[in-house]
């Protein structure tokens, strides 16, 4: 599969609450219609050239990096890294990039779901005010360890799967396998973070951006997935605008069912949909995705879409 090159952009220097520096960019027309998109852990704007390549010749697309990932700044210390700081980052580039009144679809795949619902969360007043809608990509709210699927371990036996799923956290955050050398993690994070059904070049272009992610980004993500997503959920009930949630039929990070919950308790469900691939359904499937994404966008604002 070949994947569209960036359209050309302008970066936005954000500043989170604490400091932060984060790079983001926009593509498209200044006065489109916005659709803000934040990627997944280990990953970085690029990751959504699928997407970019698509909707920006209609819209004005707005990415940004993880702090810890890509351009923006990677802060040392565990305290820099938890589930307010990934809520503030992306309030922080929703209040940079949008001008005052001005709403727009918002996308989060994977760790950029858990901005979405960590922000609904934590930022209530600001959901009506900034959010026409969102877009809920392979992500889940809770039940991390238990759901991701690593090993054929049955679901009673929750030790062993624990364990696995742990581990396979912990690689992503940069913590070598005990006795395997770097091929087996590139093969371990292949295997997560794509279905069996991919293009060989999807696979390879997933690892080179966990590679190019800082360590200390990666581990501090993942200490902050791993302690704080296992048993309990993120609380939906602030998410009140049109959901889109996405999920992969052979998602083996965050699996169908993550995406099911989230439809579930969406409190304004605007479609569950299904993909066929893996975990990278943006790169897996993009085709599908921006159709989604596009229909969404549609569906909420058409008048300022014609405008």
């Amino acid at each position: 599969m070949v994947r569209p090159p960036l359209p050309s952009g302008r970066d936005v220097e954000v500043r989170s609450a604490d400091g932060t520096r984060l790079h983001a960019r926009v593509f498209g027309p200044e006065n489109g219609y916005p659709i803000v998109l934040a990627h997944g852990i280990t990953c970085a704007i690029e990751v959504w050239a699928h997407q970019i390549a698509d909707l920006a010749g209609d819209y004005r697309v707005i990415a940004y990096d993880h702090r810890g990932h890509g351009r923006s700044e990677t802060p040392r210390g565990r305290n820099r890294y938890s589930l307010n700081h990934l809520a503030a980052d992306l309030d922080a580039v929703l209040d940079t990039t949008l001008a005052p009144g001005e709403k727009a679809v918002i996308g989060g795949h994977s760790m950029g779901g858990i901005a979405i619902t960590s922000w609904s969360q934590r930022y209530p007043h600001r959901v009506n005010r900034v959010a026409d809608a969102v877009a809920l990509i392979n992500t889940t709210t809770g039940d991390l360890l238990r759901n991701v699927k690593v090993l054929p371990v049955p679901q009673p036996l929750s030790g062993p799967r624990v364990l696995a799923a742990g581990t396979a956290i912990r690689t992503f955050g940069g913590l070598p396998l005990p006795g395997a050398a770097g091929v087996a993690n590139k093969r371990l994070v292949k295997y997560v973070a794509v279905g069996p059904d991919a293009d060989p070049s999807v696979s390879e272009f997933v690892y080179q951006l966990f590679t190019s992610t800082p360590r200390v980004g990666r581990g501090g993500w993942a200490r902050v997935l791993v302690n704080n997503l296992d048993r309990q959920h993120i609380s939906l009930v602030n998410l009140t605008v049109p959901t889109l949630v996405i999920g992969s039929r052979k998602d083996r990070l965050l699996p169908i069912n993550s995406a099911r919950h989230i439809a579930e308790h969406a409190p304004n469900l605007a479609e569950f949909a299904e993909m066929p691939g893996g975990h990278c359904a943006i790169l897996e499937c993009p085709d599908q995705v921006n159709q989604k994404l596009r229909a969404l966008a549609e569906s909420i604002a058409p008048q300022r879409l014609s405008s």
